[in-house]
């Protein structure tokens, strides 16, 4: 599906007569001006998967943000903004093949990160409390209890609760059971799969943060198959080879002195990692005695 069919960001001309304007000058930066023109990345035409390919500092990142900020998608992170971002907002163009559905958001690893760290507390808060009950139980059991008024009346409940149950049936009744606890891998994945709903345009910012390789080539097929039979569209800022193999992705090569769109294995990332294991070939080779 197709929702985004291109966008336009200002060229060096533009950028240089709008600074050329201002009346202050005590600015250190005029972000996001001067990042995605120093390339000459003046416009993308959208695929279904559309991929933003670059090492740090390319500008892959600002991207994202410039085209999620025109959308108005919904997002969860703060990112860097500057005193001109709005102004260079207002100098990007775009065209919009139909109307962009509303559950459709930017998802960075920023998301992620704090996603996992949520769950984490939440599962350590639920043990402190479960060994709070432990020693409740216990005392309810086996301690002399006799109910003087009706101030007592919940603590006589907990008291025939205990007698009436085993430890294991009394902990379970009264408190919820832990959210499963997840390595840092499936957490991520797990996070991606919620956020992730049919018919919607997606941008990801480096989704392999957090991902082993299994899990990657995972979320691969998650992304592909969201394409093919979920009417998504995404738009992936990532260096991973594992997401730049993507089936049908448009690749920008935002390391070039001019971007440009390139097959995957023509990356210089992917051919560095191509060119290594090549290398030691023999070491994965299967020596039968």
């Amino acid at each position: 599906m197709l929702y985004l069919s291109c966008f336009e960001f200002p060229d060096i001309e533009q950028e240089y007569d709008f600074i050329f304007r201002q009346k202050k000058t005590c600015y250190d930066t005029y972000y996001p001006f001067q990042i995605l023109s120093k390339h000459q990345f003046r416009r993308i035409d959208f695929e279904p998967m559309t991929i933003l390919y670059g090492g740090n500092g390319s500008g892959k990142t600002t991207a994202l943000n410039v085209i999620g900020e025109k959308l108005g998608l919904h997002r969860d992170s703060l990112y860097n903004r500057s005193s001109f971002f709005e102004d260079y907002i207002q100098m990007c163009g775009m065209k919009l093949e139909r109307r962009v559905p509303k559950d459709s958001a930017i998802i960075t690893s920023d998301d992620v990160f704090d996603f996992m760290l949520n769950l984490r507390s939440i599962n350590e808060g639920i043990d402190r409390k479960r060994e709070e009950l432990f020693a409740e139980y216990l005392q309810a059991k086996y301690n002399h209890f006799q109910m003087k008024s009706l101030d007592d009346y919940e603590q006589l409940k907990k008291v025939n609760a205990a007698r009436s149950s085993t430890q294991s049936k009394y902990i379970r009744k009264t408190l919820s059971d832990n959210v499963r606890e997840h390595s840092n891998g499936e957490s991520a994945f797990l996070y991606f799969s919620e956020k992730i709903k049919e018919n919607g345009l997606y941008l990801l910012d480096e989704p392999e943060n957090s991902l082993s390789p299994a899990k990657q080539q995972e979320l691969l097929r998650f992304l592909e198959d969201s394409v093919r039979f979920f009417g998504c569209q995404f738009i992936i800022a990532t260096h991973s080879p594992f997401l730049l193999s993507m089936r049908g992705a448009k690749i920008y090569d935002l390391d070039e002195e001019i971007v440009d769109v390139k097959r995957w294995s023509e990356l210089e990332n992917v051919r560095a990692y191509y060119e290594f294991f090549k290398k030691h070939e023999e070491a994965f080779a299967d020596k039968k005695k």
